[in-house]
C-alpha cells in the first residue's frame, strides 16, 4: 500500500503548544473531570493496560517492544511496568512539556520519542502500538495518515490497540464537553475508528466496548468482559493486526 504523505497541519505548532500548556494542570483537571465516576485517573489508566494484557495473552502475541502513542504525562507508565514488565516501552508525544513531566513523575528505563510530522522509530520495530484517548484530539482528516504511520512502525503480525471515548454514551459526552482538556476534541464512533484502521491498511479490525459500571456498581464489573458487543460502554477498544 502506498504510504501517505504527512498532512501539512501535522507539521504545525497547534497541538504541540496546546498540550505543552495543558501538561502541568493535566492530572488535576483529569481527576476533577472523572470524579463523578467515583474513580481517579489511575483506575482508568490501569483498566486499559490490564485489558490490553489480557487480550495479548489470550491471543499469544509478542510484547517485547511496545509504543505508547500520545503518552502524555505518563499515566500508563507504572501499569506497563506492572503488566508488561519484560517489554521495552517507548513513550511518544507531540508535547515536550508532557514528556518532561512523565520522566519526572516516573524515572526509569522507558524510551521517549518526540513526535513531529512522523513517529521517530524504525519501520517494523514494534510488537504493539497502544493509544489511549488520543485520536479524538487529532483532526479527523489526519487519522488515516497517523494510522498508516503506526502501521509503518509495527512489525508484520503486530497489534494495534486504540482506546477511545464512546460518543454513544451520554455520560462520556457530558464529561468531554465539560473538560478543559478536551476543548478541541471531536469524538469518533467505534465503527468509524474501525473503518479508518481498515482503510489505512490494518487487518482483522474489531471493536469491543468497555467501562460500563461506575464505582457505585463495581460489584458488576466482572460482567464487562462479556459485554463488549454492547455499544454503550463509556469507552471502546479497537484492535487490529499489521499485515505481512
Amino acid at each position: 500500500m502506498k504510504r501517505r504523505s504527512a498532512p501539512e497541519v501535522a507539521r504545525g505548532p497547534r497541538m504541540h503548544a496546546e498540550f505543552d500548556l495543558l501538561a502541568d494542570a493535566y492530572h488535576k483537571q483529569h481527576t476533577a473531570n472523572v470524579a463523578l465516576t467515583g474513580e481517579g485517573p489511575e483506575y482508568f489508566a490501569e483498566y486499559k493496560i490490564v485489558d490490553l494484557s489480557v487480550f495479548v495473552k489470550e491471543m499469544g502475541l509478542a510484547a517485547g517492544h511496545i509504543l505508547d502513542f500520545g503518552s502524555g504525562i505518563g499515566n500508563s507508565v507504572p501499569f506497563f511496568r506492572k503488566y508488561f514488565g519484560s517489554g521495552e516501552l517507548c513513550c511518544s508525544d507531540v508535547s515536550v512539556r508532557s514528556i518532561e513531566t512523565a520522566q519526572a513523575r516516573f524515572p526509569g528505563p522507558e524510551r521517549y520519542a518526540l513526535i513531529d510530522s512522523r513517529i521517530p522509530l524504525p519501520t517494523h520495530s514494534q510488537d504493539i502500538v497502544f493509544s489511549a484517548c488520543v485520536f479524538h484530539h487529532i483532526p479527523h482528516e489526519e487519522h488515516d495518515y497517523w494510522l498508516s504511520e503506526l502501521r509503518r512502525v509495527t512489525r508484520p503480525g503486530g497489534l494495534l490497540a486504540i482506546y477511545e471515548h464512546n460518543p454513544m454514551n451520554p455520560l462520556t459526552v457530558h464529561a468531554v464537553n465539560t473538560c478543559p482538556l478536551d476543548i478541541n476534541a471531536r469524538l469518533i464512533r467505534g465503527g468509524a475508528m474501525r473503518q479508518s484502521a481498515l482503510g489505512s491498511g490494518w487487518k482483522d479490525a474489531r471493536v469491543d466496548y468497555r467501562l460500563f459500571f461506575p464505582s457505585i456498581l463495581k460489584a458488576l464489573r466482572p460482567l464487562e468482559r462479556h459485554m463488549g458487543w454492547l455499544g454503550f460502554g463509556a469507552q471502546y477498544r479497537v484492535t487490529a493486526r499489521c499485515p505481512a
